[in-house]
């Protein structure tokens, strides 16, 4: 019970939940939420933080958002990356194009010169 003298903010209401965060009131009465799944490598190595604080839910609400759309964009980053990586080089891709030309054509019965 709540007498109103109390400096500690009121605890969230047991309905409510930021899907995939666990929510936290302190004894001190500050808000906490801790991702119930690690995030990636790429987005802890990147700076995603699992446990974030807050004044009230909506602030938490906001800065697990903050996480979740800094890592999903470290990821992405990582993946773009990957993808240049892994690319043949332009002079690998017109040999095997060449090569994939050439054989569509023995293939189908045309003379090579």
């Amino acid at each position: 019970m709540r007498d109103g003298s109390s400096t500690h903010p009121e605890p969230t209401s047991p309905n409510a939940t930021i899907p995939g965060w666990r929510l936290i009131l302190s004894d001190a009465g500050r808000l906490w939420a801790s991702r119930e799944r690690p995030f990636s490598p790429v987005a802890t190595q990147a700076g995603a933080e699992r446990t974030v604080d807050a004044d009230n839910l909506e602030a938490l609400r906001a800065e697990t958002d903050r996480q979740e759309t800094f890592a999903r964009e470290a990821d992405e980053q990582m993946a773009r990356e990957q993808e240049t990586w892994e690319a043949p080089a332009p002079e690998e891709r017109e040999r095997k194009t060449r090569k994939r030309e050439t054989s569509e054509r023995e293939q189908s019965g045309q003379v090579i010169s």
